[in-house]
């Protein structure tokens, strides 16, 4: 049966004028139930389950991890903040600031991540009192539609509009388009592709970008701490994340040190032969990655590519050889394959890296292994990024932790550099409007001293 997207729509928005004008605590309400459902052991293994089995991508175990912590981590992040009404008051200033929601929003959700960013998604419009159409990826329709189904059982376990989520049934680039044009906002969860599709649909919206995550490792780093997190990383869902390390570069000094250390963990380094076995399995036409090699278990792909490795292996390691096209390898893998770069100078591997993110994955993030604070800042100042994450297993951190900061989500902004609106991790804070309420206060005009001291101090007075 064709879905009918005007009439979701309808529906959509008569779900949103019924809680447009709810107060906070009747809000939180309805964001509690619907992640509660979500996070329960039963709930999220169901999910889990279905996601691996429809898309053949990633692990079981790690998604039911990353499901019940998803919705956690979105909680704690929403603990407390206010999105309703008054949010924010200068009485200095005069001014008092009101949240408000900004209607139907079409999710454009990946294959990836099918389950869990229908959830962090879910949660932030519940908490801005929005509404959400969900367009799922084809390869996994179920799964999405069971997520959203479990949302819309736990909205009316309390009375709220079940309608304020709802899923396409049979996922298309026809319906996605037309859902896009007929909602108010929309949020999308892809590569470069997505965002120019999005885009030409003509509403505002939210999009993201590709990960191509370096990590570099300098001198000063516990080797072994860092292999062991790097390689949690990397092998966590089977890579499927686009946060995991794509490429590990190591100081000189400690690079012999560093691979034993990685191939401690599992990993095994290619020959210069079967480095070209595996280019060519996975890039059979030299330019599009092999789509089969998503997530897969690295037994599978060396096995694919005609490389007989050690029985244990975790995942696969190979030479970098320069950034670029020249090199598939120094690009985004969405696999159990690890680019390994040598450096001597740190300013030079940063400038380096900056080449490896114009190719793949600039906007998106960073990882360093150091306790040189000065090289984490120069590394902050100078990438294209949106994020740096130190001393950490990078997936793990990067959408947010119980260990770190970043807020919680599963669609990571990779601001203008990646043709998206924001750098920002997407939550809550990106799904609302702002009406300033402005009273009269004293005027007082700022003196030329205040405005522009400085400079008439050091240049006014300079003889011409």
């Amino acid at each position: 049966m064709r879905d009918n997207v005007k009439e979701m729509y309808r529906r959509a928005r008569a779900a949103f004028r019924e809680v447009e004008s709810w107060p906070q605590e009747k809000v939180d309400e309805m964001v509690a139930a619907a992640a509660w459902e979500w996070q329960k052991p039963e709930t999220a293994r169901s999910l889990a389950r279905l996601a691996v089995d429809e898309s053949n991508i990633g692990v079981y175990d790690d998604k039911v991890h990353k499901i019940q912590n998803k919705v956690r981590g979105t909680m704690r992040d929403q603990l407390g903040v206010k999105t309703c009404g008054l949010v924010e008051e200068d009485k200095e200033k005069g001014l008092r600031i009101f949240a408000k929601p900004i209607g139907v929003v079409a999710n454009i959700v990946p294959c990836t991540n099918p389950e869990s960013t229908v959830c962090c998604i879910g949660l932030s419009l519940l908490k801005t009192r929005n509404a959400m159409i969900v367009s799922p990826h084809p390869r996994t329709k179920g799964s999405t539609y069971l997520t959203v189904e479990h949302g819309r059982k736990a909205l009316a376990k309390i009375g709220a509009p079940a309608d304020l989520m709802q899923c396409l049934t049979e996922p298309s680039h026809e319906h996605t388009k037309e859902l896009m044009a007929g909602c108010d906002f929309v949020v999308a969860t892809g590569g470069a592709a997505l965002v120019r599709v999005v885009y030409e649909a003509g509403k505002p919206a939210h999009t993201v970008g590709a990960g191509n995550v370096v990590s570099i490792v300098d001198e000063t780093a516990n080797l072994k701490a860092a292999a062991a997190k790097i390689v949690k990383s990397k092998t966590a869902n089977n890579s499927a994340s686009c946060s995991s390390e794509n490429a590990v570069a190591v100081e000189d000094s400690v690079c012999d040190d560093m691979l034993e250390c990685l191939k401690a963990e599992g990993g095994y380094l290619c020959s210069t032969e079967e480095r070209e076995r595996l280019r060519q399995y996975m890039w059979p036409d030299g330019r599009h990655l092999n789509r089969d090699i998503i997530a897969k278990p690295a037994a599978y792909i060396a096995e694919h590519a005609g490389i007989s490795i050690p029985a244990g292996t975790r995942f696969l390691m190979v030479w970098g050889t320069k950034p670029g096209p020249e090199d598939r390898f120094s690009g985004e893998k969405i696999s159990l394959v690890l680019t390994v770069w040598k450096w001597n100078d740190f300013s030079e591997m940063v400038g380096r890296t900056q080449e490896i993110l114009k190719f793949s994955g600039e906007g998106h993030s960073a990882s360093i292994h150091s306790e040189n604070e000065d090289r984490k800042i120069e590394l902050a100042l100078s990438l294209n990024v949106g994020r740096v994450n130190c001393n950490m297993p990078h997936a793990a951190a990067n959408s947010g932790s119980f260990f770190n900061a970043q807020p919680t989500t599963d669609s990571l902004g990779c601001g203008t550099w990646a043709g998206n609106m924001t750098s920002d991790n997407l939550n809550y804070r990106h799904f609302l409007n702002y009406t300033w309420l402005s009273d009269a206060i004293p005027e007082r005009i700022p003196s030329d001293e205040e405005l522009f001291g400085a400079y008439l101090e050091r240049w006014e007075s300079v003889a011409v």
